[in-house]
C-alpha cells in the first residue's frame, strides 16, 4: 500500500511538471508567439545569430520540441537555410540544459509567490498579459512539481525493490539509456526527464556514471518526439527533425563509452552531487553543439540525400485545420503559412516563365496553367477558412492580420492571373516562332524578370516578419520598376524609329511584358502597404519624403 501511494505521488508529481511545461509554452506563444516567429525567421543570418535565436527561443517556449517544429516550418518556407535550422536546434539543445539548470538552484520555495503573481496578471484582461500570466503559472506549477518529487522520491531511498532496478541499470547502461529516452519519449520532452533523474540522483541511490547514462538517454529520448510529428509534414521538415536525432543519437553513441570516464572528471570538480544530472546535461549539449557545429553544412547535405523531395501535392491546403478557429492566433499563423506555400506557387510560375523566355524552352510553360489552378483554389480556401474564424469575433489587432492575409492572397492570385493570361501566351509566342529580341530590349526584359522574382522573395519574407526596414526598401524599388519600365519604353520606340527588324518583330511584345511586369510588382509591393502605413510614411501609396 505504501509503494502504490509513492508512484501515485510521483506520477502526479511528473504529470504536474508535463502540464506546468505546456502552460508556459501556451502562454509565451499566447503573448509572444508573433515576436518569436519574427525573431527565429529573421535571426538566422549567420551561425552564431542561429545558435542564440534557437537558445533563446527555447528558453522562452520550455520546449525544444515547439522550437524545432517552428524552425523546420521556416525551412519548408526557404526562409531559413536548411543548415542553420540545424545551428538553431544545437542553441534549443542547450536551452534546454540550461532550463533544467535554473530550474534545479532549489528555487522551489518561490511557486506560491509566482502563480499568484501569474493569476494576477492573466486577469489583467489583453491577450499579451493573459499569456504573460499563464506563462508564470505554468512556471510556478513547475516549481512546484520539483517539490512533490523530492518528497515523492524520499521514501525510495530504503527500497529494495528500487535499489535492485538500479542496480540492474548500473550494469547494463545501454538498458539504462534506452529505458531514460523512453522516459523522454513518452513524457515529449527531455528536461521532464532529466527532472526526474535529478530527483532520484539527490537520495544518493544513483551512480554518478549512472546518472550520465541516464541523461543521455533523456537527450536521445527527447529528440524523437519532433520527428514523429514531421512524419506527415514535408520532406524539408522530416530532415530538419531527423538531423537533430541523427546529432544526439552519434553523441550519445560516442559519450556512452566514455560516462565512467565522465563520472569521474565531474566527482573531481567542485560540483554539488546533488545536482549532478543537469550539469552533465549542460555539458553534454555544450561539448555537442561545439562538434557539431562545424558539420552542418555536411548535414544538411547528408539529409538531402537521405529524405527525398516529395511528390507533387494536390489543391487541398494543407494548414488550415478547422479545429484551430478555436484558438485565432494558431489559425491565423497556420493561414499565413498556407499563403505562403501560394507565394511559393508564384514563384515558380515566374521562374518558368522567365526560363522559358531566356532560353526559348516551350516546356518550361507547361506546367504554369496547372500551378495557376492551384494558386485559385488555395486562395480561395484561405479566404473561405479566415472568414469562418472572423464569425468566431477577433481582437482589433487579429483583425487587421486577418485583413493583411487576405489582401496578400487576392494579390497572389492577381499576379497568378497576370502570368498566365499575360506572359505565358506572351512568351510562348516569342518561342513558337523563333521571335528574337534585339539585344538591348532581351537584357532590359531579362533583369526585369529577375528584379520581380528577388521582389517576390522580399515579399514573402516581410509578410511573415512585417520588418519595417524590407517594407520600406521594397516600397523604394517600386519606384525603380516604374523608372525601368519607362525607361524601357523609351529606349524601344528610339529603336523602332530606327528601324531596326528586330525591335519592329517583337515591338508589342516587348511593351506588353513590360507592362505586365510593372502589374506584377505593384500587386508584390502591396504587401507593405500595412506596415508603412501604420508608421505614418504613406500618402497615397507612396513614400512620404523623408525630410517630411
Amino acid at each position: 500500500m505504501e509503494s502504490t501511494i509513492v508512484m501515485i505521488n510521483l506520477f502526479g508529481a511528473v504529470a504536474l511538471l508535463l502540464f506546468g511545461l505546456s502552460q508556459v509554452k501556451d502562454g509565451v506563444n499566447r503573448a509572444f508567439g508573433a515576436r518569436l516567429r519574427t525573431g527565429l525567421a529573421s535571426g538566422t543570418k549567420s551561425g552564431l545569430r542561429s545558435f542564440l535565436s534557437g537558445f533563446l527561443a527555447t528558453i522562452a517556449l520550455q520546449s525544444s520540441t515547439a522550437t524545432a517544429l517552428m524552425v523546420a516550418s521556416f525551412v519548408e518556407r526557404e526562409l531559413v537555410k536548411p543548415r542553420m535550422a540545424q545551428i538553431v536546434l544545437l542553441g534549443a539543445n542547450v536551452g534546454t540544459a540550461v532550463t533544467a539548470w535554473i530550474v534545479a538552484t532549489g528555487i522551489a520555495w518561490l511557486s506560491p509567490l509566482v502563480i499568484l503573481a501569474g493569476i494576477v496578471l492573466y486577469r489583467g484582461g489583453s491577450t499579451s498579459r493573459q499569456g504573460g500570466g499563464q506563462a508564470l503559472i505554468g512556471i510556478g506549477l513547475m516549481l512546484l512539481s520539483l517539490h512533490l518529487l523530492s518528497s515523492a522520491t524520499e521514501p525510495m531511498r530504503q527500497s529494495p525493490a528500487l535499489s535492485a532496478f538500479i542496480g540492474l541499470l548500473d550494469n547494463a547502461w545501454p538498458v539504462a539509456l534506452a529505458f531514460s529516452a523512453g522516459i523522454a519519449f513518452i513524457s515529449s520532452s527531455s528536461l521532464a526527464a532529466v527532472v526526474l533523474i535529478l530527483s532520484l540522483a539527490s537520495t544518493g541511490i544513483l551512480s554518478a556514471g549512472l546518472v550520465i547514462v541516464l541523461v543521455l538517454g533523456a537527450n536521445l529520448g527527447g529528440a524523437i518526439p519532433p520527428v514523429i510529428a514531421s512524419l506527415s509534414g514535408p520532406a524539408s521538415v522530416k530532415r530538419v527533425t531527423l538531423g537533430n536525432l541523427i546529432v544526439r543519437a552519434i553523441g550519445c553513441l560516442i559519450a556512452l563509452p566514455l560516462a565512467g570516464f565522465a563520472a569521474e572528471l565531474l566527482e573531481t570538480l567542485p560540483l554539488s552531487p546533488a545536482k549532478l544530472p543537469v550539469d552533465a546535461h549542460l555539458g553534454f549539449n555544450l561539448l555537442l553543439a561545439a562538434l557539431a557545429w562545424p558539420f552542418s553544412r555536411l548535414l544538411s547535405r547528408l539529409m538531402l540525400k537521405m529524405v527525398p523531395e516529395d511528390e507533387q501535392a494536390d489543391n487541398a491546403p494543407r494548414y488550415l485545420d478547422p479545429q484551430e478557429l478555436s484558438t485565432p492566433v494558431v489559425a491565423l499563423a497556420s493561414a499565413t503559412r498556407e499563403v505562403l506555400g501560394v507565394g511559393d506557387l508564384i514563384e515558380r510560375m515566374l521562374h518558368r516563365a522567365a526560363d522559358a523566355f531566356e532560353r526559348n524552352n516551350m516546356a518550361k510553360l507547361t506546367e504554369i496553367g496547372a500551378l495557376e489552378k492551384r494558386v485559385d483554389s488555395l486562395q480561395q480556401d484561405v479566404k473561405i477558412y479566415l472568414s469562418k474564424l472572423g464569425r468566431g469575433g477577433l481582437s482589433e489587432e487579429d483583425g487587421r492580420r486577418s485583413i493583411v492575409i487576405i489582401d496578400y492572397a487576392i494579390n497572389l492570385e492577381h499576379i497568378g492571373d497576370i502570368i498566365e493570361k499575360g506572359l505565358l501566351p506572351q512568351v510562348a509566342k516569342k518561342v513558337s516562332l523563333g521571335l528574337k529580341f534585339s539585344e538591348d530590349g532581351y537584357e532590359e526584359l531579362s533583369k526585369l524578370f529577375h528584379l520581380t522574382l528577388e521582389n517576390l522573395r522580399i515579399a514573402q519574407t516581410i509578410f511573415v516578419t512585417r520588418d519595417f526596414n524590407l517594407a520600406r526598401q521594397l516600397m523604394e524599388v517600386k519606384v525603380e520598376v516604374r523608372r525601368m519600365e519607362k525607361q524601357s519604353s523609351e529606349r524601344h520606340l528610339e529603336r523602332l524609329r530606327d528601324g531596326r527588324a528586330d525591335s519592329l518583330q517583337t515591338s508589342s511584345l516587348h511593351l506588353d511584358m513590360l507592362r505586365d511586369l510593372k502589374r506584377i510588382n505593384a500587386h508584390i509591393v502591396s504587401v507593405a502597404h500595412p506596415i508603412l502605413d501604420e508608421s505614418g510614411l504613406l500618402i497615397e501609396s507612396r513614400l512620404r519624403n523623408a525630410a517630411e
